[in-house]
């Protein structure tokens, strides 16, 4: 049982949060041609440069996660992200404090790679700023990539935080586009309700790795730990050859 709507789910909802620090970047991009389809096609660039960027954070992370779980720490680590989640939402002073201060100067090569880029207008600049913008800090994508860890298996991590990376893409597609069509009101009536999505997802990992058995939300135990595969694929291979022609007790 894969959780990977949480993503989709996080990228949706935390889009109005990707307003506040990505669209300034969307409404400065260096989108080229006369027509809408091509300034479209420009914006889906850039978008999918920052996917690109979040599927690569997933493998990355997506092999931590399955090396727990090789070691049989899956639920532990499913349990322990789905609580700091939650007291990202609770106590965010904790988290705040180690993105404040000289944590942030290491990422001005970036910013001054974008800048370049920025003064080119082609699709390949595009695609490369998107690169560069997923590299970015962003409270919400480390959420994502927390989930990612969540997953422990590498093809899931990358597909988790490539949903992620298409749920905020509606929202930052048309900020791009239009403008801030968006009114502070209603951005901010749907910020607030970011942390309650977070918590939600937060519960979901905690139930996850608690193995109780309740279907599509907490699967029972078997079905996480890869000990008793191992050891229920051995047993059919032991009987596999005890049947077998070449077992010595089959040729008495």
């Amino acid at each position: 049982m894969t959780i990977l709507y949480t993503a989709l789910l996080l990228g949706l909802m935390g889009s109005l949060h990707c307003v506040g620090m990505c669209g300034p970047i969307a409404l400065s991009l260096p989108l080229r041609g006369n027509t809408i389809v091509q300034k479209i096609w420009g914006s889906i660039l850039w978008s999918l440069g920052r996917i690109v960027t979040y599927s690569l954070m997933g493998a990355l992370f997506g092999l931590i996660g399955a090396g727990f779980k090789l070691i049989g720490y899956q639920q532990v680590i499913s349990v322990t992200i789905g609580i700091l989640m939650i007291l990202s939402v609770f106590l965010p002073s904790i988290f705040k404090k180690y993105a404040s201060g000289g944590l942030l100067s290491l990422f001005n090569p970036i910013r001054k790679g974008m800048q370049k880029l920025f003064q080119e207008k082609n699709n390949k600049a595009l695609f490369l700023i998107g690169i560069f913008n997923g590299l970015l800090p962003c409270g919400l994508v480390y959420m994502a990539v927390a989930g990612a860890i969540g997953m422990a298996d590498f093809r899931l991590a990358i597909a988790y935080m490539a949903l992620f990376g298409l749920g905020t893409l509606p929202m930052l597609l048309m900020i791009s586009m239009l403008g801030n069509v968006i009114s502070q009101t209603i951005r901010k009536k749907i910020n607030q309700m970011v942390p309650i999505v977070v918590v939600l997802i937060g519960v979901i990992f905690i139930l996850r790795g608690l193995t109780l058995g309740i279907p599509y939300l907490s699967p029972p135990k078997e079905k996480l730990s890869p000990t008793m595969h191992m050891r229920a694929d051995t047993a059919s291979v032991a009987k596999a050859v005890e049947n077998s022609c070449c077992h010595p007790d089959s040729l008495k």
